[in-house]
This record gives structure tokens, sequence and C-alpha cells, in this order.
């Protein structure tokens, strides 16, 4: 189970970053707001999803991403140079906590929930969530919880477009006015 850090320290496609991070308590929200504001990257990832090609990281792009505190997923916005929604990314997750350096970070579950602003929903990496079971790497437990969750959020949370839009650009914009970035 990989370990995934809301700062990506180790990331390696991207050349030139920063980092802004806050912690929300709303009726709406509760949990860790992270962003990336990607300067430089060494090339852009593009993905193919639903036979068109979308450009995911590139430079002048942000990532913004939401751990809940009571939930069992994560939610990344990656956003264009134009600010513009390219996708959401959730990771099922099995636990969350808060490193030494005071940065959010989650146990990956494999499973993941890609929406997409025409609200297209795709279900990924399921062969890697039967590996980890298969290898002893996760219980059946953790099989099942993440089955269980990305239901839960393709019925619910997902589906809901014109939420996940407010709430992207909201945190984005109040993440974008504050002055503290991390390095």
């Amino acid at each position: 189970m990989d370990r995934k850090y809301a700062d990506r320290p180790d990331w390696s496609r991207v050349l030139k970053k920063s980092f802004k991070l806050d912690y929300i308590c709303e009726k709406e929200f509760s949990g860790y707001v992270s962003a990336i504001y990607i300067d430089k990257v060494k090339a852009p990832l593009i993905k193919n999803i639903f036979g068109k090609e979308y450009c995911i990281v590139d430079d002048g792009y942000t990532w913004l991403q939401y751990l809940p505190t009571n939930g069992n997923y994560s939610i990344t916005t990656m956003f264009n140079k134009n600010k513009e929604i390219v996708q959401w990314y959730f990771d099922i997750i099995k636990h969350q906590g808060v490193d030494d350096r005071s940065i959010p970070f989650f146990d990956d579950l494999y499973l993941d929930v890609v929406v997409l602003p025409s609200s297209e929903i795709l279900l990924l990496d399921e062969d890697e969530l039967k590996d980890a079971l298969d290898k002893n790497e996760i219980t059946k437990g953790d099989y099942d919880l993440a089955y269980k969750e990305a239901k839960m959020l393709m019925e619910g949370i997902a589906l809901d477009i014109d939420n996940l839009n407010i709430l992207s650009n909201r945190y984005l914009d109040y993440l974008d006015n504050r002055d503290i970035r991390f390095k």
C-alpha cells in the first residue's frame, strides 16, 4: 500500500512547484485542503479517457486536494492553466494522518474514481486492488472497504457536478488568496 503526501515531495515529473495547505471546518467540508501550483514540468501528462485525450499535468496547472476528516477518500481537482477543471480524481484510502512536517498523508487502497466535467464517471485500478489482495498486501476487509467507498462516491458526491464545481472553485480561490506557501 502506497503512502501519498499532499505536497507530493517525490514527484519527478514536476521540476518546479509551490504548495499551500489549510485545515477547513465548515458545514460542506471538514478536513485538509491543499494546492500544488505547478510551474514547470519535464513533459505534460496526457491520459486517454473514453477515447479522448486529457492533459492532467502541465506548466501552470494546479492540483487542489481535499482530505476529509471523516472519509475513506481523497479528492484531487485538476485545474488547467486557465483555471478550468480538467477532472476530479478520487483516491480510495484506508488511513490518513499528518507527518512530522505537518503535511497530510494517506494510505492509498489502489481503487480510484475519475469524474469528468461532462459528468462521465470511470472506476480505475480494479486490477491493482485485486493484485494487492492476492499478494496479501491488503486484507479482504480493505478490499471490501475500497469497493464500498467507490460505490458510495459513484452513487453520491461524484454525481453532483455542480457542487464539485462550487467547492473546487471556492477552495482554490481561498488558497490562492492565502500568503503562506510551503516549498
